[in-house]
């Protein structure tokens, strides 16, 4: 997948000509392009929920359409890590905006010939989750393979700009697109990706060696795939890292959801709904100027702890019945820590990781955190069908506190040290 709340990057070593990122013709191709991927991601991110809200009245749906496309995402993840490392990374991510693109289209379609119907949006989650991890660990690695070392912490501050900016653009904008016409959001995302594609097709990476055949059998590309969720697991201090983060992405993940169904139940607007998600998005850039202080303060263990206890916090503070602009302010808040969360993963897991295993590594950490978002949009599209929202929200909150209690009797955790940062 493309990013849920929690995703890491992953650093490359690989030669490239040393030339400023503002010249470097196939890294700003790759992001120009993921720029406006990632918005038309935001868009449909917040469109789907609402049209699948307006053509069933459930919450529940909304849920389960979410989990549905993550649930997708979940089965296809470890596979497409082999993949990745075994066949065109480029290619992977024309064949991911197609699809994303054809999917948007369909529905576009549909809603303008007024025949939505929710199997149809459920085919499109399906089609969507089963080509977001092929695309994402792609686009992710091949960012990496154009970008040499020394630039990577630009090339790296750059990507959480534009996906920051996407998540502060792309839930207004979808808000007043569809409180224009309900078709608008799906024109635009199609567009979005269609672009994506177009860029990627020129995009020239440096040739690479692939460890794995295109005649592999089926007990090869098994092992293949599980030896993404083995390195993650021998480690202990990886294993305990990647399980907290999961956690935290289980009661993370459906909070705009939540919001999505509170405001409406409320009557607000599609804008106003968009608005109030952005400030998820805002705390997200306020909260890359807190990396370097946090890291240097603290470790990577006291840091977890620290972030999973003040989301407790803040998604509490969810339930307070004090109109959109106090859910508005409660998500800046939490939004705060996401860079910092993102860089520690990146830190922990993926720089010892050499390149020709970083797919398979890439997609299980994603399949790991994929299954913890899926079934926190699951639960919490059942919680918000059978019980008050707030009850749900403080739920979630029970939910994150009992496993940051857990994680901090844990001594791996609590004692966990930076690794070397040399690449």
């Amino acid at each position: 997948m493309e990013a849920p709340p929690g995703t890491p990057t992953v650093l490359d070593t690989a030669p490239a000509a040393e030339i400023p990122l503002r010249r470097n013709r196939d890294f700003q191709l790759l992001w120009s392009g993921s720029a406006l991927a990632f918005l038309g991601r935001e868009i449909t991110d917040l469109a789907y929920p609402l049209v699948v809200l307006a053509a069933t009245g459930s919450a529940a749906w909304a849920g389960t359409f979410g989990a549905v496309q993550m649930l997708v995402a979940l089965l296809v993840g470890l596979p497409a890590g082999a993949l990745v490392d075994a066949y065109d990374r480029r290619a992977l991510l024309i064949t991911m905006e197609s699809v994303r693109a054809a999917a948007s289209a369909s529905v576009l379609v549909a809603v303008v010939l007024d025949a939505v119907t929710l199997p149809h949006l459920l085919a499109a989650g399906v089609a969507v989750g089963a080509v977001q991890p092929l695309g994402g660990s792609a686009r992710m690695l091949l960012v990496r393979s154009v970008v040499p070392p020394r630039q990577l912490t630009a090339a790296l501050t750059q990507e959480e700009i534009r996906t920051h900016a996407a998540a502060l653009t792309g839930p207004p904008l979808a808000g007043f697109l569809y409180a224009t016409a309900t078709a608008l959001p799906f024109l635009g995302s199609t567009v979005s990706f269609l672009v994506s594609a177009f860029c990627a097709v020129f995009v020239r990476p440096p040739a690479r060696d692939t460890d794995a055949g295109t005649g592999a059998g089926k007990g090869q590309l098994l092992r293949r795939a599980l030896a993404g969720p083995a390195q993650l697991w021998r480690v202990p201090a990886l294993r305990a890292a990647t399980v907290f983060a999961a956690a935290l992405n289980l009661v993370t993940a459906p909070l705009i959801l939540v919001v999505i169904v509170l405001l409406t139940r409320q009557g607000a607007s599609p804008t106003v709904v968009g608005l109030t998600s952005a400030g998820l998005a805002v705390g997200g850039l306020a909260g890359t100027l807190l990396v370097r202080p946090l890291h240097r303060a603290l470790g990577p263990g006291a840091l977890m702890l620290w972030l999973g206890g003040t989301a407790v916090a803040t998604i509490a503070a969810l339930a307070l019945p004090w109109g959109s602009w106090w859910l508005a302010a409660t998500l800046f808040l939490l939004g705060l820590g996401g860079p910092s969360m993102r860089v520690l993963v990146d830190i922990l897991i993926f720089r010892q990781i050499p390149d020709e295993q970083r797919g398979r590594a890439i997609s299980a950490f994603m399949t790991i955190l994929t299954a913890g978002a899926a079934i926190g949009l699951f639960l919490s599209g059942q919680l918000l069908q059978w019980v008050p929202s707030s009850i749900a929200i403080l739920s979630l909150a029970g939910l994150l506190a009992v496993t940051v209690v857990v994680a901090a009797t844990d001594r791996r955790i609590r004692t966990a040290r930076w690794p070397d940062e040399s690449y």
